[in-house]
């Protein structure tokens, strides 16, 4: 998936200098949220670590805390969430969406189901270093029956080979999609529609309700594409009324250096319309700005 991303590391990169814009940037009366938006989301994630240690070298401060200080609303949350290492920022989410108030299931659903074997297990390790807590059982404690199984089978991420009889019993659905790598899964679903006429998702979608649905379906789409499936989730968290911030958030700032490219073109196929121009239409402010940056362009 190499290079599928929007935002890429910045050519002639100075870190000192940038954190001197910054600095300039917030000093003072006001701030200048344009000079803060147009350099963060056009620097890599490890780039803007490097900034935040000359900050705190040049400075004394942290930048972080000083762009908190500085911003508000879900312009700060989302130049927040660039400033955090990918996997710590995996790791952050997840441990919001079980220690709030109420599991935010869908948070845990996609990032299990969309990450990588080799990166599900970096979150593993990452979590317990920085909590003292082990995710399984965390994920165990706060949610109940199938999906708890689910989960548990993803953050194992084994990956066996070897067939196994479909049936509609649902813990054979959760065997078989927790221990799947999606190469497999793909020619398993293929399997499955010359045997019993249906695409997977149909059945998933008549035997199945409720979280465990949810869980399956999202696993089933993120192994026929990953890109789909945030296109699809994107969509999802701007149609109709309201905006669903939080997953736009999310999704924007995780996946601007993995597949955004991806994304965008799975929208266009998808959707009467491109993800630049629905995210123009339901955002605003520098907010808005910062989003269509880091989506990268319109398709026409």
């Amino acid at each position: 998936m190499a290079g599928r991303g929007t935002v890429k590391p910045h050519s002639g990169f100075n870190a000192n200098n940038d954190a001197e814009v910054l600095y300039k940037a917030m000093k003072g009366l006001g701030t200048d949220e344009a000079a803060i938006l147009q350099l963060l989301t056009a620097r890599s994630n490890a780039q803007r670590q490097e900034i935040k240690a000359a900050y705190k070298t040049l400075h004394g401060k942290d930048l972080v805390d000083n762009l908190k200080s500085e911003l508000g609303g879900k312009f700060e949350s989302l130049i927040v969430a660039l400033m955090i290492p990918p996997i710590m920022y995996d790791v952050k989410c997840l441990r919001d969406a079980i220690k709030g108030a109420g599991t935010d299931e869908k948070v845990l659903v996609e990032i299990l189901a969309s990450r990588s074997p080799n990166e599900v297990s970096q979150i593993k390790s990452l979590y317990k270093r920085e909590h003292n807590d082990d995710l399984e059982e965390d994920v165990c404690g706060d949610t109940g029956g199938h999906f708890q199984r689910m989960l548990v089978v993803l953050l194992q991420a084994l990956f066996a080979a070897g067939e196994q009889k479909f049936g509609t019993d649902e813990g054979q659905f959760i065997t078989i999609l927790g221990n799947r790598s999606n190469a497999h899964l793909r020619k398993v679903f293929e399997e499955y529609r010359k045997l019993s006429g249906y695409e997977i998702e149909e059945s998933i979608q008549r035997e199945t309700s409720g979280t465990l649905q949810e869980v399956l379906l999202a696993v089933v789409k993120c192994a026929r594409s990953v890109p789909g499936y945030f296109a699809d989730s994107l969509y999802s968290a701007m149609k109709g009324a309201g905006t669903d911030d939080k997953t736009l958030i999310r999704i924007m700032a995780s996946r601007s250096e993995v597949d955004m490219l991806d994304i965008r073109a799975e929208f266009r196929k998808r959707f009467a319309t491109s993800l630049h121009k629905m995210i123009q239409g339901d955002t605003s402010g520098d907010y808005r700005k910062a989003l269509l940056l880091l989506c990268g362009g319109d398709d026409a």
